[in-house]
């Protein structure tokens, strides 16, 4: 997989790798998200990427929709803790129209006062809707308890009385203050030619200046691991274990990646999955999420159980710790550790729109973008040391975080 790449003037990058079909993907990319935001602004960047499908200088929002639908394609946005991103899927031929599209949402939003009402309470809608569902709310409340009185770890979605309060001046304000040109990727995976690619760019994407920087990111913060047990009108208990972890760049964090998966992957022969659901049935889901930010991350053990299978099933996740961290990994147990696990990422590389967007994160944190034959070289360089190493930092029982939701 070849990535080709070019700097507009304005400093806005892009990055784009060919692919031999119909369908083609097109993004942009922002340097800014949740942790990003003043204290007033919480929720600010997920709402914004809500409200700039709500009118521009010359489309209102149901020409907005329309515009790809029309032909079949389709358009879409998420916001995560550290960038904003819009991004479509269409045929091939309809390249000049997306990139058309997601410039005049990115620099020609018009933010209509009415439309930011009714936009608040589709968010506050949004998180009633979350909050409805413990299992994926409790990975919000465990970066927010360990992270906390930081901004990465506040929740994406912000709050009703945050929301309530923002005004169209806020908005307008928030952007002009973080949508800069040198802050945003336009990435691409499609049949087009990339010197076509480069021109509509050009002609798109070139407004602005590329002198403004976004402020540096700090984390001042001290982690302290802590103990939360909150009563929730839920079913079953929600459990997570976890600590704060590796930044994406740290060199650790490849070997973390493994360690991560051979925990708790999505393979049903994951070390966790075999303890407590196949071994003793204990729960129907449990996985391990390693999550790297730009300077820091947070690893999440979680499972869901029976009220009186709770604390059985906390011994069997510390015991799995325990012999990770006390013994080495076999090197058959290794190498098949390290096979599946590049298995996994190479049928992962066959979601085209995937590896197109991680491919913009990589430019934008690394500055390049890596073949996925460089990641396979590293995991397998990893040794049974580096596992065992790795373990006894992020698995130490006394640096160990718990949040659990009790019916």
């Amino acid at each position: 997989m070849e990535f080709q790449y070019h700097t507009l003037a304005n400093g806005l990058r892009t990055v784009h790798f060919h692919v031999p079909t119909d369908i083609s993907h097109c993004g942009i990319m922002i340097n800014i998200g949740t942790r990003d935001e003043l204290d007033q602004e919480h929720g600010m960047a997920h709402f914004i990427e809500h409200c700039i499908f709500k009118g521009t200088e010359k489309r209102k929002s149901y020409h907005i929709i329309s515009r790809l639908e029309d032909v079949g394609g389709d358009l879409n946005a998420y916001t995560t803790k550290e960038e904003t991103t819009v991004h479509a899927t269409f045929l091939k031929e309809y390249y000049p129209r997306a990139i058309e599209l997601m410039s005049d949402l990115v620099f020609h939003s018009t933010f209509p006062e009415k439309e930011i009402e009714k936009e608040k309470e589709i968010v506050m809608d949004e998180i009633n809707s979350y909050l409805d569902s413990p299992s994926e709310a409790i990975f919000d409340d465990f970066e927010e308890m360990i992270y906390q009185g930081n901004s990465i770890g506040r929740n994406i979605l912000g709050t009703p009385d945050s929301l309530r309060a923002f005004t169209r001046a806020d908005v307008v304000r928030f952007v002009q203050k973080n949508y800069h040109p040198s802050q945003m990727v336009l990435c691409s995976a499609g049949n087009i030619p990339f010197k076509k690619l480069v021109h509509l760019a050009e002609k798109y994407l070139s407004a602005g200046s590329g002198a403004e920087t976004m402020q540096k990111r700090m984390i001042p913060f001290s982690y302290k691991p802590q103990q939360q047990y909150v009563s929730k009108s839920t079913n079953q208990s929600h459990c997570i274990i976890g600590n704060v972890a590796y930044g994406l760049k740290d060199s650790r964090r490849v070997g973390l990646y493994l360690l991560n998966n051979i925990l708790g992957g999505p393979g049903m022969n994951s070390r966790l999955n075999l303890s407590l659901r196949e071994k003793n049935g204990y729960s129907y889901n449990i996985e391990a999420l390693y999550t790297p930010y730009s300077d820091s991350g947070s690893i999440a053990i979680y499972f869901g159980s029976d009220k009186q299978n709770l604390g059985r099933s906390i011994q069997l996740v510390h015991k799995e710790f325990g012999k990770i961290r006390d013994n080495k990994l076999g090197s058959l147990q290794l190498s098949k550790a390290k096979k599946q696990f590049i298995g996994q990422l190479a049928i992962a590389a066959e979601n085209h729109e995937g590896m197109m967007l991680s491919a913009a994160k990589s430019l934008m944190i690394y500055g390049k973008v890596d073949p996925p034959e460089v990641m396979y070289n590293r995991i397998n360089q990893i040794t049974d040391t580096e596992i065992l190493e790795i373990a006894n930092d992020i698995l130490s029982p006394g640096n160990l975080s718990v949040l659990v939701y009790q019916p």
